[in-house]
């Protein structure tokens, strides 16, 4: 499966732009399908009309706009380049966090249902300089989603006007899910699911605007100033080998910093403070999360670790790679390893058992 590589360029509206006019019919589609997602109590734990949800993403775009003007300008101008509001889009971006935000606030009865495999999935790795072959530390990380989701991977490359260029493994209609800028600095997630979520920012503006900045500190106070929408884990890697896994809700905010272990983690918290706010989630996406946590502890618990292994981590058919099978049809729809200290950036898109990750530069 090949990697379609996005290159954009400018101000924020050029490159919202640039984004919206590559993937109109196709973003319209994406829309769709999530705004109607987001109504459905199978994911929301609500019953929302396609009105209700579309309130609470145009009440979003405040908090968005205030956290990151230049993304929110981005974001706009690939809405109207793709002939939909900046609602739509919003939700789009940030739909695993917005189903948190339905879930606490929505309008309506709440209904009790667990939230579905489809949302809990991604295993991701910080491997320490001192457990790496040649001492520079390493990350890496499936995306895991419902296995339609990979038609829609792109890699975005973009030379902003006014912030470092980045490369990031994302989505169309995404402005970044997993990326690395021009000072290395290099960011990942995994989805979480809280039952405090509320009406705020959604995780790739978080992303994007952490990849503004140049050193782990900078990440950190990107995560903890935003008003989250909902729960992600964040994996922070610098240049210097400086690492950080966060886990954050809407109200907590877990930070445990890479030292001599490699980081591991999946879909469930393991911070008690974090734990505590959880939404119930489905019984098969539980038992995926323990499986791979455990399989990834236990891949990683190695020295001399290269960009390879971790590559293999994600080939891994025991628990970490996976096809779809019915019902669920959760899949290993891509991944991506990064050493940053050298600005080394590799993807795959589809199944990593199946397809070569190919490294792909930061823009010149």
């Amino acid at each position: 499966m090949s990697l379609p590589i996005l290159d954009v360029a400018g101000t924020p509206a050029q490159m919202g732009a640039a984004h919206g006019t590559f993937a109109r019919t196709e973003l319209r589609t994406f829309a769709a399908e999530r705004v109607h997602l987001a109504g459905s109590p199978v994911w929301t734990g609500r019953s929302l009309t396609r009105a209700q949800v579309l309130a609470l993403g145009e009440a979003s775009l405040e908090a968005h706009r205030a956290y990151a003007p230049d993304l929110a300008q981005e974001l706009d101008a690939m809405a109207e380049a793709a002939g939909l509001s900046a609602a739509e889009v919003v939700i789009v971006n940030g739909f695993t966090d917005f189903v948190d935000a339905v879930y606490a606030v929505g309008p309506g009865q709440r209904v009790a249902a667990p939230v579905p495999e489809e949302a809990m999935d991604c295993t991701a790795f910080l491997v320490p300089g001192g457990r790496a072959a040649d001492g520079r530390a390493l990350f890496g990380q499936t995306w895991d989603m419902h296995e339609t989701a990979a038609e829609h991977v792109i890699v975005l490359r973009g030379v902003p006007t006014d912030a470092p260029a980045f490369v990031a493994f994302t989505s169309v209609g995404c402005v970044g899910m997993i990326g690395m800028n021009e000072h290395g600095l290099v960011v990942g997630i995994n989805n979480l699911s809280a039952g405090d979520g509320a009406v705020g920012v959604t995780w790739p503006f978080v992303v994007r605007k952490a990849l503004q900045e140049r050193d782990l500190d900078g990440a950190l106070r990107c995560i903890a100033d935003a008003r989250l929408a909902g729960a992600h884990n964040y994996q922070v890697l610098d240049a210097a080998g400086r690492g950080a896994n966060v886990e954050a809700t809407t109200t907590r905010t877990v930070v445990t910093e890479l030292a001599n272990e490699a980081l591991v983690h999946t879909n469930h918290c393991v911070a008690p403070a974090t734990r505590a706010v959880e939404r119930e989630r489905d019984p098969a996406a539980v038992a995926s999360s323990a499986r791979r946590l455990l399989r990834g502890a236990e891949l990683a618990d190695r020295r001399g670790l290269g960009p390879e292994d971790l590559m293999a981590f994600t080939r891994d058919d025991q628990a970490i790679c996976y096809r779809g099978v019915p019902p669920r049809h959760v899949a290993t729809c891509g991944a991506v390893v990064a050493r940053p200290a050298d600005r080394a950036f590799w993807a795959v898109r589809g199944l990593p058992s199946e397809h070569p990750f190919v490294r792909v530069p930061l823009p010149a």
